[in-house]
């Protein structure tokens, strides 16, 4: 049974800062948190609970962040928040329900592809672009199936919303991470909920780790506004490349 100590905590305190200050700038903060609940003693379904709980620290400092930045405007967003939420709680479900081997094989190379699009794409900057989808279309595409896959396995979500808003909406990158962030959050609250009625969650231990994120939240935050692509882009790619390693050892070794 999982015993929650001084050691533990602090540990597991300064691992949610790391993963909130990566989470925060290019997502794949899970890859710290996951494996550091489970060295910890908790069952594979409890460290996911928990990591929602956490994860919802760094996403809402962050969110919180770019909202008083203004660079993500809440009232114009309200729809795709909407469907954000509606996705990942059907994809929770979804995922009690069927076998998620065949996600689980094309994952690494989904990652895989959206760290080369950042490296190589000229269409990567700062300035927005011409939008391709109209808001609404946004919502109905981007928010609800990124919703849905976070709900439904949820390994590099950030990355997703962060390319569909590059690709679909036309944002800079900058602007996409910051608008990714709160769709992030949303998509996290969803599967939390549906975690703790299933009685996954490590509470106390959660909490903490929330604080943690939260702290490596805002100071990521704020690189992401003083530094934009410089910096989202390379970090971007070497999550995508960390993750898809990890996916794939998962599977294989």
């Amino acid at each position: 049974m999982f015993e929650l100590t001084l050691q533990i905590a602090v540990v597991l305190f300064f691992v949610a800062v790391l993963a909130g200050f990566i989470d925060a700038i290019a997502g794949g903060g899970g890859l710290l948190t996951i494996p550091a609940l489970m060295w910890a003693g908790l069952p594979p379904a409890a460290a996911l609970g928990t990591n929602k709980l956490q994860a919802c620290g760094g996403s809402f400092f962050a969110s919180l962040y770019f909202v008083r930045k203004g660079m993500v405007k809440l009232s114009e967003f309200k729809l795709s928040i909407l469907c954000a939420f509606v996705g990942s709680a059907v994809g929770t479900i979804f995922v009690q329900m069927i076998d998620a081997e065949l996600l689980a094989f094309i994952l690494p190379f989904l990652i895989l592809a959206i760290g080369c699009y950042f490296l190589f794409s000229k269409q990567i900057a700062d300035d927005d672009k011409q939008q391709m989808v109209t808001p609404t279309v946004f919502a109905f595409t981007g928010a609800l199936g990124v919703g849905f896959y976070d709900g439904f396995f949820g390994p590099g979500t950030g990355s997703f919303f962060a390319l569909a808003f590059v690709t679909l909406a036309g944002f800079g990158l900058a602007k996409a991470t910051a608008h990714a962030k709160v769709l992030n959050f949303v998509t996290n609250i969803a599967s939390l909920i549906f975690f703790l009625i299933g009685g996954q969650v490590a509470v106390a231990l959660g909490l903490v780790m929330l604080v943690g994120q939260a702290i490596g939240a805002t100071l990521g935050s704020r690189l992401v506004v003083t530094k934009g692509t410089k910096i989202i882009k390379p970090l971007v790619v070497t999550m995508s490349l960390a993750m898809s390693i990890k996916l794939l050892w998962s599977q294989y070794a």
